[in-house]
């Protein structure tokens, strides 16, 4: 518990600001008792080393230092009541329902004395971000300002839980579409290249992050519309200002072309000059990957696309733009300006357009066809005219974030196409390197005192001590396994904490990171004797000497195939049987996703190359089904497996086959794209009515 130690700190400073006056006082008396006489200033000039002076020389020392200590006590005193005054000024105060429904639940409380009274178990913690807490739901409905305020805070900027879902949603799409894209080859070495194997940028990074640790809410009380955040502002439209303005410029413009993907009639018109506002001068190639973003000249090319976006009938098509890009109108238009677009302009029929759609006119500046409200940095607005009313709390972000968002969803629009060495599919992200992976031999543990250390991260990460789990009680230590895992050759303390807790300055993280480590090593030294984590020039690696790691012994496998000369078929079944599950399966860690592709990717090849060096067409077919098992959203595979099972005249299997990966792309919200339709040619033929080859399962 910490109060005994608070209340030993406090006992301590109360007896060192206490004890020396008390004693100096007591022995000596006061430091000064008069100002000296003429008499006495010549006598101390003519012997200034007495007895006396330098007893009240010494006495005067004590009373300074003592003083110094009194100064230093007062100041962290006044430095904790500002941090917190702060605190309570940012405490939000419950409203009257709210306060109405705490008075009965308490009076219910103590009204059932003879009951036990259980107490909730205290939040998950957050390590990325804030989670704000979206407060009492049947209240929630009636403030707009607690329902708004559900959200988390992120490098850059602060989300609306909805939309923090909506990119960890489109961040998984791009996965799933680079799962879907990619065409097997022969086994290659480690470390693996592959330009779509890019991690994500880092505010998304952040995102996810935030929600894995961040609890579900118990309802869903967000406004049922196409964009909630246009539900409360009127249909003439509404000016931003203040120092939020540009922030929620660019949270909206994030926040409607997310909204296309769930809703495609949703669209955003914006200007060239509120676009550059927003985002800079260098974006034109982002820009041009997002099609539910129409970018036009002035006010009355935003009118005309209103407009026939309201009117039943019309072409859905607008006018072409300088570069000859179609800017696509919508049944939902939101247009989005600054105040420069409106100077001289006549604004009366955009705004009656918008007043005619279930869009909007949002523009960051002052708005002469209707209302303008304050922002605030935090994204909250506030309607000058109207001081008791509580406006919403709309997404902010800063460039870098929006930018790091809008290159996500670009890629959730990407025309679909084969991905594989030198695939330029993705170009917006650049090829990083993917974290090297081990390249050499591992050698075998030397047993301790006859003791086996083992880490499994294929599956469920688990470390065993001669067979046994032994259980890691805090999950970034679980992470730090899989991480140093998953890198042979180490990290530093930038990388660790980067990769665990995203998104959060590493100045407030390395302590966590230090206790945490230092603890899992503890914890294993006690229970094994083993070091299991070395320490040297910064970087942190897993012992080789003491312990044995599933993935280093698959990479090993890996590296062996793609070197094998002969025996291949060996080499590659090696491969196959030394994995037996993802990396850390279930974990939704932001950083997995491309070491997780990568080793998925070299296992598919094993199976690709046995399947073409199969002897028979069943054999071919069992393994590329055992293929399609490890990745489902897989098309080279599908199609291979369609073809065999055309060959042999299962032409019933065939459609089945083809038909169930359809759905199955629909249901995770991918498109199957035209090269998924190329297996359709070849289950054409008579269908077979006795006789069908086992389909995948996926």
């Amino acid at each position: 518990m910490r109060w005994p130690r608070q209340l030993m700190s406090l006992l301590i400073v109360l007896g060192l600001l206490a004890g020396p006056p008390l004693l100096l006082l007591s022995l000596l008396g006061p430091p000064i008792s008069g100002w000296p006489t003429g008499e006495q200033l010549r006598a101390w000039v003519q012997q200034p080393l007495t007895e006396r002076t330098l007893t009240a020389a010494l006495t005067i020392a004590a009373w300074l230092v003592w003083l110094v200590l009194a100064y230093t006590v007062a100041v962290r005193i006044l430095a904790r009541i500002r941090a917190t005054a702060r605190w309570l000024a940012r405490l939000p105060l419950p409203t009257p329902l709210q306060a109405t429904a705490s008075g009965m639940a308490g009076a219910a409380v103590l009204g059932v004395g003879a009951n036990a009274v259980t107490i909730p178990a205290p939040p998950l913690p957050v390590p990325v971000g804030t989670l704000d807490s979206p407060g009492d739901t049947g209240a929630a409905k009636h403030d707009g300002r607690a329902q708004s305020d559900a959200g988390i805070t992120v490098p850059g900027g602060w989300l609306p839980r909805g939309v923090a879902e909506q990119i960890t949603a489109a961040a998984a799409l791009v996965w799933l579409r680079r799962r879907r894209d990619y065409q097997p080859h022969p086994p290659e070495q480690l470390p693996r290249e592959d330009p779509d194997l890019a991690p994500l940028p880092t505010t998304a990074a952040a995102v996810q992050a935030a929600l894995a640790e961040a609890p579900a809410p118990l309802a869903d009380t967000a406004p049922a519309v196409v964009i909630p955040a246009l539900a409360d502002t009127p249909a003439s439209g509404v000016g931003i200002i203040g120092p939020g303005a540009l922030a929620v410029g660019r949270g909206l413009l994030v926040t409607v072309l997310l909204a296309g993907h769930r809703h495609p009639t949703a669209r955003l018109v914006t200007t060239r000059a509120a676009l550059t506002r927003l985002l800079g001068s260098h974006t034109d190639s982002l820009v041009e990957r997002l099609p539910q973003l129409a970018v036009v000249d002035t006010v009355d090319e935003a009118a005309r696309l209103v407009v026939s976006a309201a009117q039943p009938g019309r072409a859905r098509r607008g006018s072409e733009t300088r570069e000859g890009r179609t800017a696509v109108a919508a049944q939902t238009p939101v247009v989005l300006l600054v105040e420069d677009d409106c100077d001289r302009r006549d604004v009366t029929p955009l705004a009656e357009a918008a007043a005619r759609s279930r869009g909007g006119v949002v523009v960051l500046g002052r708005w002469p066809a209707g209302p303008t409200w304050q922002a605030d940095t935090a994204g909250h607005l506030h309607d000058p005219r109207r001081s008791d009313w509580t406006g919403p709390r709309w997404c902010v972000l800063d460039q870098i974030a929006a930018t790091d968002l809008l290159t996500v969803i670009a890629h959730t629009q990407t025309p679909s196409g084969p991905a594989g060495p030198g695939s330029t599919s993705h170009p917006s992200l650049a090829p990083t390197r993917v974290p090297r992976q081990a390249n050499r031999h591992h050698p075998l543990p030397q047993a301790a005192a006859g003791r086996r250390l083992e880490l499994r991260v294929l599956g469920e990460p688990t470390l065993l001590i001669d067979g046994q789990p032994l259980t890691v009680r805090r999950s970034a230590a679980v992470q730090i396994l899989v991480y140093l895992a998953a890198h042979p050759d180490g990290a530093d303390t930038r990388q660790l904490i980067d990769a665990i807790w995203p998104g959060i300055p590493r100045r407030s993280l390395t302590g966590r990171l230090y206790t945490t480590l230092s603890e899992l090593r503890g914890v294993v030294r006690d229970a094994c004797g083993l070091n299991l984590i070395d320490h040297t020039d910064d970087r942190y690696r897993l012992n080789p000497t003491h312990i044995q790691v599933d993935l280093w012994r698959l990479h090993d496998a890996i590296q062996h195939a793609a070197t094998a000369v002969t025996n291949t078929t060996i080499a590659w079944q090696a491969v196959i049987d030394a994995y037996p599950d993802e990396l850390a399966a279930g974990r939704i860690w932001p950083w997995l996703d491309p070491i997780r592709e990568t080793i998925r990717r070299h296992v598919i090849d094993a199976h690709v190359a046995l399947a073409d060096a199969a002897p028979d067409t069943r054999r071919a077919l069992t393994l590329l089904q055992a293929a399609i098992r490890i990745d489902p959203y897989n098309t080279d595979l599908h199609t291979r497996a369609v073809n065999l099972l055309t060959a042999l005249g299962e032409h019933h299997a065939a459609h089945e086959l083809r038909e169930g990966y359809i759905r199955r792309l629909t249901a995770a919200g991918v498109h199957p794209g035209d090269h998924a339709g190329s297996a359709a040619a070849n289950t054409s033929g008579p269908p077979v009515a006795t006789g069908r080859a086992p389909t995948a399962r996926g």
